[in-house]
């Protein structure tokens, strides 16, 4: 069986990656970026599991099963999941990060907004909370959009989430606290459940009998 670590990797043998070892697991082709997956949602866990440490990595095998069928062409998918990221992140990534991020949350803010009105009205409390942990970056973000003229008409895309995805994991993963790892696991995990929520899908018992993995 493979065992959870860093990158891309050849074989089975040589490791595997979340995202890998959950192409394995569905019978698929082996890939870093499996169908059986969003691809966002698959890019969320191919960057915790890469920012997490040795030491922890092991526990994201838990959620494995979990992401195997959330897969679907709902626009508002990509969106959730950047703006969970974003708001999980913006409490502790350092002052760069957290200004990047709170432009990041507000885009995905507005764009919900235009998606899903009912959405974006669920997510606020999550936005308004992460927002009040970061006030300087929320008015930094606030000048700077208003200085921008094209930012409403800006078009939210697979690159804009791919962006805010990572400066959100790299910044829980370099943040100073006292366990980056645990909040990377909540954040994957929160994302996972936001997911089945808007794709519909059933879960099935997720107690899965997986190997140890080091």
């Amino acid at each position: 069986m493979p065992v959870l670590s860093r990158g891309k990797h050849r074989t089975p043998k040589s490791g595997a990656c979340f995202m890998e070892f959950a192409s394995y697991l569905a019978g698929e082709s082996w890939s870093d970026h499996p169908a059986c997956t969003h691809p966002e949602l698959a890019s969320l866990a191919r960057m915790v599991n890469d920012c997490s440490s040795d030491d922890a990595r092991s526990r994201l095998a838990l959620l494995i099963p979990s992401v195997i069928g959330l897969t679907g062409s709902d626009k508002r998918v990509e969106v959730v999941i950047a703006l969970r990221a974003g708001c999980e992140a913006l409490p502790v990534a350092s002052l760069e990060r957290q200004r990047a991020l709170a432009v990041g949350v507000l885009t995905c803010e507005r764009t919900a907004s235009v998606l899903d009105p009912a959405l974006a009205e669920q997510m606020r409390p999550l936005i308004r909370a992460a927002l009040d942990e970061a006030t300087d970056a929320e008015h930094w973000a606030r000048g700077f959009i208003g200085s921008v003229h094209s930012w409403t008409r800006s078009k939210f895309t697979a690159r804009t989430a791919d962006t805010i995805i990572r400066v959100a994991v790299q910044g829980i993963g370099e943040a100073c606290i006292g366990d980056p790892d645990a909040r990377l696991y909540t954040l994957l995990e929160h994302a996972i459940n936001d997911c089945t929520v808007l794709l519909g899908t059933k879960r099935a018992d997720r107690t899965v009998h997986l190997p140890a993995l080091a």
